[in-house]
């Protein structure tokens, strides 16, 4: 049986081994990225209509102290996810269908693990979750226990589709995991002001939503899996547990649930450090959850490219495919700049419109806030969406600590710090909330560890000139641009001087090609 299916496989056209890079990227890439960020549409679009409730302002606030456990539950399912597609696209690079299956059936066994614990802390721990974050204010605990109850008790939807959507990513099916996901999504928004205000639900209205659509997208992806995947095929024996699987699974999948769990860890502890802040308390956490909420487009959107880097660089990696390889990384940090340097674009001449999206009472404070935060904090997108993508390179060639390495220097080390020093030195609050975000901008500086890992790898040594070519690139157009580039220069070097970022753009005009070089 297993003869004839790896047959049927060998004389059909693979895209993923086929296909030019450059197009394999941009044709997986672009739904995979529309996928991700339509991941973070359930909680902004909730937020959006509630805000205009009776009680909007409070309603804004417990969806934001809701919002931790729900990037936890997106992070450990896509965790998951990363680590099952890894492993299927290596694995069905290296034409072993048998052990896919297997891997396929055992994501399904995991998922099932994921919701248990979370269906059980839906049902007992939401209490004692909310209440250390509503400062004593009742209808907020109540809203938030209401609406982070049934977020968890019916988050299998959100868990069991992240699954198999790496079954069909992982098989270069990309564009049906997209459909799944926009159907989900638009439901979700249909549903919201019908449940919100047509029923009188409020806040749980707009979680019954949430859990309606992410149950929809999980039901097309299902239904997707079972019609189109002829590689993967379906046992129940293949479902039963293989622990050297799972710790397969696990070994990429531990450190991607992490990198994105630090998202979790870190807005519960800084919605837990503004809500010392006295009359500030308030606004400071309305206007932060807003504002996260807002850069998971941004951020969602660069996950959605490494993701799909994991698939493309664990396949060709499996296959041995150097050259390859090497286009994988010189495309791919292209896509992710420029990527990246449209939605900077985009929130610069938006932002205005975008925060008042969210009407949190009648407090212009946190209108401005989130319009101030917008337009100094997306100059570090492009920083961001680069690393995210190196992160997901490293996954793809199964390196563990590297990482996890990055995410913890962009999540955690580089704002809390910031976060420290304006407490510290008792800095204005509206201040304090920007310069924190603005420390989530990860340095470019980072990319030196990305060429010392490689470095260590015979394998991927080869990978440096991509990047060397890049900065080479860069430094062409820079030479080529004239008097706007040198004005470009002097005008983002200036802006980052008070955050302290400066040093990180300038030092690759001083050291690398990208400054021009000369002959003597």
């Amino acid at each position: 049986m297993q003869k004839n299916n790896t047959a049927v496989q060998a004389g059909k056209p693979n895209k993923l081994a086929d296909w030019p890079i450059r197009t394999l990227i941009l044709s997986m890439g672009m739904p995979m990225v529309l996928s991700m960020v339509l991941q973070a549409v359930y909680n902004i679009v909730d937020t959006i209509f509630v805000s205009h409730m009776e009680n909007g302002a409070t309603a804004v606030l417990a969806l934001t102290d809701s919002y931790s456990i729900q990037l936890l539950i997106v992070a450990v399912g896509v965790g998951t996810g990363i680590g099952i597609n890894a492993l299927l696209s290596k694995t069905l690079g290296e034409r072993n269908f048998e052990k896919a299956s297997c891997i396929a059936g055992n994501g399904i066994f995991l998922a099932v693990c994921i919701y248990a614990v979370f269906l059980l802390f839906g049902i007992f721990g939401t209490r004692a979750f909310i209440g250390m974050q509503a400062n004593g204010n009742a209808l907020r605990q109540e809203m938030g226990e209401q609406y982070l109850r049934i977020c968890c008790i019916g988050s299998f939807g959100s868990i069991g589709y992240t699954v198999y959507e790496r079954f069909l990513q992982g098989t270069g099916r990309t564009n049906l995991s997209t459909i799944a996901q926009i159907t989900g999504a638009l439901l979700n928004i249909i549903l919201d002001p019908i449940f919100i205000f047509g029923l009188d639900m409020g806040v749980t209205g707009a979680a019954a939503a949430t859990v309606v659509g992410q149950l929809a997208s999980l039901g097309m992806a299902m239904l997707f899996h079972y019609r189109w995947d002829k590689e993967i095929r379906r046992d129940w024996k293949h479902i039963r547990p293989q622990w050297g699987l799972i710790r397969g699974i696990y070994a990429i999948g531990i450190p991607a649930a992490i990198m994105q769990g630090l998202l979790s860890v870190m807005v519960l502890f800084v919605n837990l450090v503004f809500g010392t802040q006295g009359d500030m308390a308030e606004p400071l956490q309305a206007a932060y959850g807003i504002y996260y909420k807002i850069q998971q487009f941004a951020l969602f959107a660069a996950f959605g490219l490494s993701n799909t880097l994991i698939t493309v660089v664990a396949f060709h990696y499996g296959r041995r495919e150097r050259a390859r390889l090497r286009q994988c990384v010189r495309y791919g940090l292209l896509y992710a700049a420029g990527l990246m340097l449209l939605v900077t674009l985009l929130f610069q001449i938006f932002a205005s419109p975008i925060a008042g999206l969210f009407q949190s009472g009648d407090s212009p404070e946190i209108h401005q806030l989130c319009m101030r935060s917008m337009r100094i904090c997306t100059l570090g997108y492009v920083f961001m969406g680069v690393t995210v993508l190196i992160q997901g390179i490293l996954q793809g060639f199964r390196c563990v600590f590297s990482p996890l390495v990055l995410a913890l220097l962009r999540l955690l080390v580089l704002p809390l710090t910031s976060l420290g020093i304006c407490l510290a030195l008792n800095v204005s609050h509206d201040l304090t909330l920007v310069l924190l975000i603005a420390a989530s901008a990860p340095p470019a500086a980072l990319l030196s560890m990305f060429a010392a890992r490689f470095g260590k790898d015979t394998a991927l040594t080869s990978s440096l000139v991509s990047v060397q070519t890049a900065i080479s690139g860069v430094g062409r157009f820079v030479l080529r641009s004239g008097y706007p580039g040198t004005w470009f220069y002097g005008f983002v070097e200036r802006a980052l001087i008070p955050f302290g970022l400066h040093h990180v753009f300038y030092i690759p005009f001083w050291q690398t090609a990208v400054g021009g070089s000369m002959e003597i």
